[in-house]
């Protein structure tokens, strides 16, 4: 299994890759790439506002196909529209550097498209916000089928993901199928909590974790003695550390180990591995609340597992690509190692006989989407057929 790669560095092929994993269309896609590869030459960062340009102009070009399919009483193809205009805008806005013109309008013309093709399209998720010390937490909320108080799993963002791209991967739509309800969350340093309140990562993600559980334990259609948490790239330090911190969570699972984020840095500094984003300093310095290099890294201090897996006390089931070019796979030895109290610990490493091989599966979502839903289904009490 390879990842897609139109453009000469990793990149711009990685935010492609997610876009297809997300429900682009393939023609689209090579519509909005073919024009912008000599761009690309010129390096990750200096070349991202024709990026930006060639992919917000397929969003406005479907959004303006969608007013018409909606004048015409067609709100289901409306919304298919939409939603992939939401998706290429988003996809667009996450390529810019903090600050860059335009970033902060392409991103309100991507919420309000995804908005838009909830209700033309009557899909089954709620935007909600969840009260945080400070600020709030926004969120969708996808139910589970059916009657009564059911399982749920809070879905939590990377470093540069938002919950509209968590509930792309379609682990949303899988844990409904097996009886599961989903809350994907933008938490602090992610989505809107970062961009629209200025919230930066809390290290500790204990404390917007136990937020969600508390708001979840409020609600009749949740059973509260059924909540699990997973999380995407960076969110591979975020579940693990708010499972071992939070008693209420009864199951927990990783799509990509991040047990020692801090120590990634140092191989960034070293340029070893590859970036998430382009403007990646500026990126992280921005999600963290930071002036400058010293702070951030002063900051990332608390981005290490060591000495917090032996908490964990539930099922975890931990997964890392082979081939993971950001991410070493080392690191989901380590958190599995340190799982020594967990009554079920299981680590699945995918390789090319399956896919899956990149960073969070970015060549091929599948594998960890269909694993990670069964893994909940059994320790969660859902079904799987």
């Amino acid at each position: 299994m390879a990842l897609y790669e139109p453009f000469p560095n990793y990149i711009w092929n990685l935010s492609v890759a997610i876009a297809m994993e997300s429900g682009g269309q393939i023609g689209e896609i090579v519509d909005m790439c073919q024009p912008i590869k000599d761009a690309a030459a010129s390096g990750a960062d200096a070349g991202t506002p024709t990026f930006m340009k060639a992919w917000a102009a397929m969003g406005d070009k479907l959004i303006e196909l969608a007013d018409l399919d909606e004048a015409k009483g067609c709100a289901f193809s409306a919304s298919n529209k939409l939603e992939r205009a939401s998706l290429y805008l988003i996809t667009a806005e996450r390529m810019q550097g903090h600050g860059h013109p335009g970033r902060r309008e392409t991103y309100a013309r991507a919420r309000e498209a995804f908005d838009r093709s909830t209700s033309l399209g009557r899909l089954n998720r709620e935007r909600v916000e969840i009260p945080l010390a400070s600020g709030t937490m926004p969120a969708l909320y996808t139910r589970a089928p059916g009657e009564g108080a059911k399982p749920v799993v809070v879905f939590c963002n990377g470093l540069d993901s938002c919950k509209e791209l968590l509930y792309w991967t379609r682990l949303p739509q899988e844990l409904a199928r097996r009886g599961i309800s989903t809350l994907c969350v933008d938490q602090p340093g992610s989505g809107e909590a970062l961009r629209l309140q200025g919230l930066p990562v809390d290290p500790h993600s204990e404390n917007w974790a136990s937020a969600a559980v508390d708001w979840l334990e409020e609600r009749s259609d949740v059973d509260p003695k059924r909540i699990g948490m997973t999380g995407i790239s960076l969110g591979g330090h975020f579940a693990p550390r708010a499972v071992a911190y939070e008693p209420r969570f009864a199951s927990g699972a990783v799509w990509g180990a991040n047990h020692n984020w801090r120590e990634v840095q140092d191989k960034r500094i070293a340029r070893e591995g590859e970036n998430p984003v382009p403007h990646y300093w500026a990126h992280v310095h921005w999600a963290f609340g930071a002036k400058d290099q010293e702070e951030f890294l002063a900051k990332s201090e608390a981005m290490n597992l060591n000495g917090h897996m032996d908490r964990i006390r539930v099922p975890f089931l931990v997964t890392h690509g082979a081939g993971d070019r950001q991410i070493s796979v080392k690191y989901a030895d380590d958190l599995y190692d340190q799982l020594v109290n967990s009554p079920r610990r299981e680590k699945v490493i995918f390789t090319a006989r399956e896919g899956g091989v990149e960073h969070v599966g970015a060549d091929n979502m599948a594998y960890g989407r269909d694993l990670i839903s069964d893994w909940f289904a059994e320790t969660l009490g859902g079904r799987n057929s």
